[in-house]
């Protein structure tokens, strides 16, 4: 037993080797295989060196005590005591992968492989592969010696003998010869199969762009032709036949472990078609039905076993069609599509773990090297390289991509498919995630280099290098548009203008030689403005590019720039406000609403910065605040007309920031049709306008009543708000339905009191709808008693006279609506008592009184639709819109309102609430009513936000259709979901309607 001094130095040894079981290692140490190397002083240090020290002595021993015999130990033990490149490459493979120890277990004299005599052992090629897999006959005997190369491989690797790449080359390798082993065993077994057909098998993947893990699927394709004289039908079924064989020599799983799945779904029609197809097949399909995705699959396509010569041809028959895939409708908008489809298929739980497929991951450097080579690969042969490096390398070359960007993609790059393949060598699994075990990741991180502190620095480095490569899009599509109309230094490449078009084409720049002048007006130049444009122009062109209107957002910066360029504050605030750049991108290119209320006055563009204590400038303001402003505005006006102008600028102001607000909530994001949040958003949009509409509507009182009459008007007047501005549900393109009130005051004549009111309504609406840079608030008072015949403004005495008499039922549900909204609180407050008893009848409506409003709606929809228009995308009077789900819930106020107080507000939805917990109508109904409601509310929205014009329904171009899709939260290329999601909710809501509403 050892003394406690010696053995107290011992632990400290090990500790300082990195070992972390010292107790065990000991043991390990003092058993009988290791007793001629215990004494070896280079030991330990070689130990310590690798990636796991106690898993390296763990497997030294396991592979000393499997050793056939005492002179096979003694030969390994005399190699590791002599040759320090063995022992290195053993303990350091038995220190990182304990699959590998296993196999050495098995097979204790493979450690031979790990002894290499010449040159061309360092680095073997096909050939070599082929030479050392040339006695397999069988799939087992294959698998034992596809092992054993692996295990030469990933010696060479994590000793640092090869890089990544050539790692990832070197395992390409062996797989070709791995598949041409495999159909070598296949056509031995099948001869008469062999002699009827020729087949060739496509690598695809990383295999096919030289570049393979450790573990992954071999994706291939196949192509058979019958041989001279062959029938073609018998010759595809043979070369079936043999493909399925090979197939099965590799992914069958044995005692020996498998070699690797064949994977052969990236071929024509996937899983679904034939497993080999002859060369005329595949081109017919691939000109008539593959998609984006599939041409650039084929980026990788490389002959690798089987006839080479017919392989050779499909590649080359193939390549055009590769090349023009760029030119494809939606070629980018697909390949971000599929993308983005990835992302969202990976478990909530994983996707930080994730480190292929993940935001920052391997894929995103991927696609994004095949997307530039498929844009310039057409015209720069220089590009065609199915290895991402290689590929990334000829960009730079070329000028596509910034050599610096090049080199920083190079090294995360490297560096996470350096982790990728640690991960994967430790079990031999197929697997992308970040291990979560401190273990797990101390190991891969001591294998890296990173020594000092490995778990800290692997995290470190890892999320650095994804932080890297999370900016891709602005490194490699964006920022060479602006070298391509920039003054560069002598020497520097950069894009011709024929690539930078191309690329602008390809990002969905319409008008790609407007969008190159508008850049080279912003970025050209050495002052510091240009700098900074410089600066945020890449990030700007990607957002822009991914809207449904490219050219729009980037005429709008530039029309925005040239107004503010000379303001200091406006570059700083994008440069220095992380929120405002992003939002400005989105407002300018989300339709024309929101830039022209902009464009108006551009210093608005101020609201778009973080704002506060970090609550941004894009939170709306309270009808108070908004009032208190205007109110100020008007006391220290000259006059009317400048106090109107003060609160139609205020109003133009508050439109936008509502607007941007909307649009920068909505934009990108994934919902559902009637989800929650977006019901919250319809009603912050109509409470904002509404708010704003009665604040102005109350500054311009003001302003006509101090310009005539200094502080009192000779009348009390009030303004009732109707339809949807009572409801708080106005609209980006709403008018202000309203009815007019005045009484006159005690001693006042009562003619003077009416010509004084309705001076004041004439007066209002002048003023309101002056031409102006401002856009005009409309005031629509034909919801007054005898409509445009009537009076503009009535005493309230006149009102209770009228509804007394004449009222008819569908007055009384246009007053279902009616709420105060500016002037005389109490004259406002004594119309709604006046008005209560109609609008919620004592015990109800009659059965007539229904009758009649059915006859109404009915006459309504077969009367008031317009012609052409489409019944099931009419947002508002078509199936299961506004005017169905509306007419549902007032109907249920007028009969149930006298009864139930919470059907006695004037808001849509909090009716229908109301309706719903007095048991009126079921939750479901409920649901698929107010579902309906904010979908059509919110297309209605979309529309004047897209057009600038208000509509309701959906446009029929397709860059506003698209936009509308945006909004309302659908990506690229999912217009028709939009529509049919559309139809589906208002058909149900219909449905509900008929019910409800019709009694049927």
């Amino acid at each position: 037993m050892a003394a406690p001094g010696r053995r107290s130095s011992t632990f400290t040894r090990l500790l300082r080797h990195g070992f972390t079981d010292p107790q065990a290692a000991e043991r390990l140490l003092d058993s009988t295989e290791l007793t001629p190397l215990r004494n070896d002083p280079v030991l330990l240090d070689a130990l310590g060196a690798t990636a796991d020290p106690d898993l390296a002595l763990l497997g030294l021993v396991r592979v000393l005590e499997a050793q056939p015999d005492r002179t096979a130990r003694r030969e390994l033990q005399d190699t590791l005591i002599a040759a320090k490149p063995l022992r290195d490459r053993l303990l350091g493979v038995l220190g990182a992968s304990t699959a590998l120890a296993d196999h050495l277990a098995r097979h204790p004299l493979d450690w031979h492989a790990l002894v290499m005599y010449e040159p061309q052992d360092l680095h073997p090629g096909v050939e070599e592969f082929e030479r050392q897999l040339a006695d397999a006959t069988d799939p087992v005997s294959l698998r034992v010696a596809y092992r054993r190369c692996l295990l030469a491989i990933a010696a060479r690797d994590v000793c640092g003998t090869t890089g990544v790449a050539q790692t990832a080359g070197e395992l390409a390798d062996l797989a070709t010869a791995t598949l041409r082993a495999a159909l070598a065993i296949a056509r031995a077994a099948a001869p008469e199969d062999a002699a009827l057909c020729r087949l060739a098998v496509i690598a695809m993947g990383k295999c096919g762009g030289h570049e393979l893990n450790y573990v992954s699927d071999v994706d291939v394709i196949f192509v058979g032709e019958p041989t001279d004289g062959a029938d073609e039908q018998k010759a595809l079924r043979a070369a079936t036949r043999l493909a399925s064989h090979m197939m099965r020599i590799c992914s069958e799983t044995t005692v020996e472990g498998t070699i690797w799945p064949v994977d052969a779904n990236l071929r024509p029609e996937g899983r679904n078609g034939p497993l080999v197809r002859t060369l005329s097949s595949h081109l017919a399909y691939y000109q008539r039905w593959a998609k984006t995705w599939e041409f650039q699959a084929l980026l990788k396509a490389r002959p690798v076993a089987g006839d080479l010569g017919l392989g050779e041809e499909y590649v080359n028959t193939l390549a055009p069609l590769v090349w023009q895939a760029a030119e494809r409708e939606n070629f980018v908008a697909d390949v971000q599509k599929m993308r983005r489809r990835v992302v969202e298929n990976i478990p909530a739980a994983e996707i930080e773990r994730e480190l292929k497929l993940g935001p920052g991951g391997l894929r995103d450097v991927e696609f994004a090297v095949q997307l530039l080579q498929l844009v310039h690969g057409r015209g720069d042969t220089t590009l065609r390289s199915g290895t991402t490096l290689d590929a990334l390398r000829a960009l730079a070359t070329g000028g596509y991509v910034g050599r610096a960007d090049a080199v920083q993609l190079d090294e995360a790059y490297r560096f996470l498919r350096s982790m990728e393949h640690r991960i994967q060598l430790f079990r031999l699994r197929r697997t992308h995630l970040v291990p979560e075990a401190e273990a797990d990741q101390r190991r891969i991180g001591r294998s890296l280099g990173l020594r000092t502190d490995p778990v800290a620095e692997l995290n470190r480095e890892w999320k650095r290098h994804a932080a890297v490569v999370r900016r891709l899009h602005e490194k490699l599509f964006y920022r060479p548009l602006l070298d391509a109309v920039a003054q560069l230094a002598p020497g520097e490449t950069r894009l011709s203008a024929d690539a930078a078009r191309e690329r602008l084409v390809a990002l969905g720049y319409a008008d790609p030689a407007s969008a190159l002048r508008h850049l080279e007006a912003l970025a050209s130049g050495v002052t510091r403005k240009a700098a900074i444009q410089r600066t945020l122009l890449p990030v700007l062109l990607g957002w822009f590019a991914d809207s449904a209107d490219p050219d729009a957002g980037l005429l709008g910066f530039r029309k925005v720039s040239d107004a503010l360029g000379r303001t200091p504050w406006y570059l700083r605030l994008l440069r220095d406000e992380g929120a405002a750049a992003e939002n400005l991108a989105r407002v300018l290119s989300a339709g024309r609403l929101a830039p022209d209320l902009l464009l108006r006055a551009p210093e608005a563009v101020a609201l778009l910065g973080d704002g506060d204590g970090g609550a941004g400038g894009l939170e709306p303001r309270g009808r108070d605040h908004l009032e208190q402003e205007i109110l100020a505005a008007v006391g220290r006006s000259e006059g009317a007309e400048q106090a109107v102008t003060f609160a139609r600028g205020v109003r133009r102001r508050e439109l936008f920031r509502t607007a941007a607000a909307d649009i920068v909530a909505s934009y990108g994001t994934e919902e559902a049709p009637g989800d929650a949040d977006q019901g919250e958003r319809v009603e912050l949009v109509g409470g904002a306008a509404s708010d704003l509409t009665a604040a102005t509507l109350a500054g311009t009182l003001r302003a006509v009543v101090r310009d005539n009459w200094g502080d009192t008007l000779p009348t009390r007047f009030a303004i009732i708000g109707m339809g949807r501005f009572g409801g708080h549900e106005l609209g980006y393109g709403s008018d202000a339905d309203v009815l007019f009130v005045h009484e006159p005051r005690d001693g006042v004549d009562e003619q003077e009191a009416a010509r004084a009111a309705k001076h004041v309504v004439e007066e209002m609406r002048r003023l309101l709808q002056l031409p102006s840079t401002d856009p005009p608030l409309l005031i629509d008072a034909d919801l007054r008693p005898e409509g445009k015949s009537g009076p503009l403004v009535r005493t309230l005495k006149s009102y209770e006279a009228y509804y007394r008499r004449w009222s008819l039922v569908w007055e009384s549900q246009a007053l279902l609506r009616a709420e105060p909204v500016a002037g005389d609180e109490d004259l406002g407050r004594r119309f709604t008592d006046l008005i209560d008893p109609l609008r919620y009848p004592a015990r109800g409506l009659g059965d007539d009184a229904v009758r009649e409003i059915r006859r109404l709606k009915a006459r309504m929809e077969s009367e008031r639709l317009p012609r052409g228009a489409d019944p099931t995308l009419h947002s508002k009077l078509g199936r299961g819109g506004l005017s169905d789900v509306e007419w549902t819930i007032q109907l249920l106020q007028l009969r149930h309102g006298w009864e139930e107080p919470g059907l006695r507000t004037t808001r849509t939805r909090q009716a229908l609430a109301a309706a719903c917990s007095a048991g009126l109508i079921s939750a479901e109904h409920a649901e698929t009513l107010d579902e309906a409601w904010v979908l059509a509310t919110r297309v209605r929205n979309a529309v004047m936000l897209v057009r600038g014009r208000a509509g309701d329904t959906f446009p029929s171009g397709g860059r506003e259709l698209a936009a509308v899709g945006r909004y309302l939260g659908y990506g690229p290329g999912r217009v028709g979901d939009m529509l049919d999601d559309y139809r589906r909710t208002t058909r149900r809501a219909r449905s509900v309607v008929e019910e409800l509403f019709y009694g049927a």
